[in-house]
């Protein structure tokens, strides 16, 4: 069960409530009044709770179900125990979005200033916003309506946010314009100079950084991400990104959308991605190369050349994953004489 300090629990539920929320299909009679406590994993639901079952890979865990309910597939329903109510859906993850949204919700900031608050004259927010204490808004600020500005945050000079953004608190956005139904999370850092260095008489003198960031719609940025401003054209993240925690993106970096750019990975600079490129954790990569749509990078790969494509990679420096297992058993083999 949550803990309801920090959840909003909105109480127990009946099968047929539960079916509703999921789309789910009851595969027994006489039991839509049957009310469930929470939605719990397998290992920690008990007789009152509801846990979901969509593992094709690790069948042995439906031994152990003791929940009152759980939510399956249809390949895989007869495997839950007798005695457990069985629900059926076509797509569970999904389906576990709506039912935990159901049942528990974060509380929600009320729309008002904190008299801590430090917003510039020229700045315009829009209608319901909350915003924190301590947070720093600049002039000519543009924030659109129910955004939600925590705690310390600090928006840029000029800085344009959309509608239904939020930014954590002791998060920073400069030099940023954000469309809408955005999230950066808490001690983000979006904007700041690129890395960018020329040697004059022996002493690395900065080069200035004069470009922007460009954050499409429906954008997550993770926890102490950086993502850092062109140097003359912009960085640009598309619609639908999900970014996780300790990202770096570097200057100029145009990143298309729906890409997922697991934790630690670090991008050099002018590096374009196309749609739907996946990066697993501690991936690197050299700067300007062009990574093809739908490629994906396996964890701890570092990408030196450009891929095509549709192409999944692994390794330093990176290969085609079936080059990489062909390696890994010529190097297991030849290792042992």
């Amino acid at each position: 069960m949550a803990d309801q300090i920090f959840y909003k629990y909105s109480g127990k539920k009946s099968i047929a409530e539960i079916a509703e929320i999921t789309g789910a299909v009851v595969k027994a009679e006489g039991v839509l009044e049957e009310q469930i406590e929470n939605v719990c994993s397998i290992e920690s639901a008990g007789k009152e709770d509801i846990c979901f079952f969509y593992d094709k890979k690790n069948k042995e865990m439906a031994k152990s179900i003791k929940a009152k309910a759980c939510i399956t597939i249809e390949s895989l329903q007869a495997l839950v125990p007798q005695g457990v109510i069985v629900l059926t859906v076509d797509d569970p993850k999904h389906a576990f979005v709506k039912l935990v949204s159901a049942f528990y919700e974060e509380f929600k900031k009320e729309p008002k200033i904190e008299e801590t608050a430090k917003i510039s004259e020229t700045a315009k927010i829009g209608e319901n916003c909350y915003i924190g204490h301590n947070a720093v808004i600049e002039d000519d600020v543009i924030i659109g309506d129910n955004c939600v500005i925590e705690a310390n945050a600090f928006i840029g000079r000029g800085c344009q946010i959309g509608n239904n953004c939020r930014i954590a608190n002791n998060a920073s956005v400069a030099y940023c314009l954000m469309g809408n139904d955005c999230y950066v999370y808490t001690g983000a850092r979006i904007g700041q100079d690129g890395f960018g260095f020329t040697v004059v008489n022996g002493v690395h003198k900065r080069i200035p950084q004069i470009g922007r960031v460009i954050i499409g719609n429906d954008v997550e940025v993770g926890a102490n991400t950086c993502i850092d401003r062109g140097a003359l054209d912009d960085t640009i993240i598309g619609n639908g990104c999900r970014i996780d925690n300790l990202v770096q993106i570097a200057h100029n970096d145009k990143i298309g959308n729906y890409c997922i750019l697991v934790a630690q990975t670090g991008i050099a600079g002018s590096c374009n991605f196309g749609d739907y490129v996946v990066c697993g954790g501690q991936t690197g990569f050299a700067d300007h190369l062009s990574i093809g749509s739908g490629a994906q990078i396996a964890a701890q790969s570092g990408v030196m050349k450009d891929i095509e494509p549709g192409t999944i990679v692994m390794g330093t420096p990176a290969v085609p994953f079936k080059d990489f297992m062909r390696q890994s058993v010529f190097l297991q083999k030849n290792g042992k004489k």
